[in-house]
């Protein structure tokens, strides 16, 4: 079979693909950067970069090269075996983000599991919670991955839908509402499971002082600061962590996404070792978590992100870009929120719904994403130059300007 255009390519997959998403009708065959291109040889500014997997840039040259040397020498022993990547990625993680341990896994769902599944046992094991009755408390508005125990916490009916019943534990507060938080905690809350600026939900950023009271609160209540950094986190905001903004330390983080640059599924869960010191051989595990691989690729990726100064990259292109965003008078737009090179353009309800706007993006060579309906999310990769940036605001102007 010889495809050659875009449409032979969607109805390919159209005929064979379960239908559980419905991207833009742009097929990528390549990528260099914040650069792709697609089967027809047009080229499109990513400003999405996979959901922020692809911080440090599509095929970066060095977390392409590590994968290249690992993948000739070793890929895969499962964790029956030790490798000689696993302790070495361990070791730089902890160090980088400000942890004991770690706990490598594949996906942010499964880090998200792994967390939940951790605290529970903590709280059994290490706060006296009677067995079975541990409590989870999540936000509204909240996205944590697709899982069945993570869509037991969603508000989100299109996620639950057809697929309970649902994981018990688990109770929902207004996110950015510290007073509400405090009030639902009871004597068998383990973990307060948040995101410190909610990616899917919209680009949502919390009050200012939010996490600093969350903090405060978990720590007199002695429960499970747990944040969700697997978006927000490694660069994203401007800060290695999202929470850093407050500076405040969570008891457990996630990450995932950027942690591997793109290249690879690699996602681990940090936290103290009075909790991740819960688990004992058996009681988790992955066959491909922690492979040599993932390992490498990881390393490099963090490497990237250190020496290339993505962090301070996306805090000063972060806020030129909101800047320039705020003097864009759009009668479609209702406001523009966000961090660091990660920005939501919420719009007015009879905008007609952003995913149009989207479209007419991509006809103009800038690939966004739709979110919740009538917000247009923005995180191009953390190398992109000033240069391009502009280029995709004067298409985005062009864009927030049409009937």
């Amino acid at each position: 079979m010889r495809l050659r255009t875009t449409q032979d390519y969607v109805s390919l997959e159209d005929r064979y693909n379960a239908h559980n998403y419905k991207p833009l009708d742009v097929v990528i065959e390549r990528a260099e950067g914040p650069w792709v291109w697609d089967v027809e040889g047009d080229k499109y500014l990513d400003c999405l970069s996979a959901y922020s997997a692809v911080n440090q840039g599509h095929c970066h040259p060095r977390i392409v090269q590590a994968m290249l040397d690992q993948a000739s020498q070793l890929a895969l022993t499962s964790r029956a075996f030790r490798n000689d990547q696993l302790p070495l990625l361990a070791k730089e993680l902890c160090e980088l983000i400000g942890y004991e341990m770690m706990l490598p896994m594949n996906s942010g769902s499964e880090a998200v599991e792994t967390a939940l599944k951790a605290a529970r046992k903590w709280g059994y094991h290490v706060k006296g919670v009677p067995d079975d009755q541990a409590e989870i408390i999540a936000c509204t508005g909240n996205f944590h991955g697709r899982t069945i125990s993570i869509i037991s916490m969603s508000p989100n009916e299109q996620y639950r839908d057809g697929f309970g019943p649902y994981t018990p534990g688990f109770k929902l507060v207004p996110y950015g509402d510290a007073d509400v938080l405090e009030r639902a905690i009871t004597e068998h809350t383990v973990g307060f499971l948040f995101e410190p600026v909610q990616g899917e939900g919209g680009v949502v950023v919390p009050p200012r002082g939010y996490l600093r009271r969350v903090r405060d609160i978990c720590s007199r209540h002695n429960v499970l600061m747990m944040a969700d950094e697997i978006q927000s986190g490694l660069g994203r905001t401007g800060t290695l962590l999202a929470c850093d903004h407050e500076d405040v330390r969570p008891d457990v983080v996630t990450l995932g996404k950027a942690l591997s640059g793109g290249m690879y599924p690699v996602s681990a869960v940090l936290s103290s070792r009075e909790v991740l010191g819960v688990f004992g051989p058996g009681d988790h595990g992955s066959t491909f978590g922690g492979n040599p691989l993932a390992c490498a690729v990881a390393r490099e990726a963090l490497k990237v992100l250190v020496d290339e100064d993505l962090c301070q990259r996306s805090a000063e292109l972060g806020a030129y870009m909101m800047s320039r965003l705020r003097t864009i008078d759009s009668p479609h737009v209702r406001r523009y929120r966000g961090k660091g090179l990660f920005v939501g353009i919420v719009l007015e309800p009879a905008a007609g719904g952003a995913r149009r706007f989207c479209q007419a993006l991509r006809d103009r060579g800038v690939l966004a994403k739709d979110t919740h309906g009538n917000v247009i999310r923005l995180a191009p990769p953390l190398v992109i130059s000033k240069q391009e940036l502009d280029w995709a605001l004067e298409r985005l102007e062009d864009v927030l300007m049409m009937d």
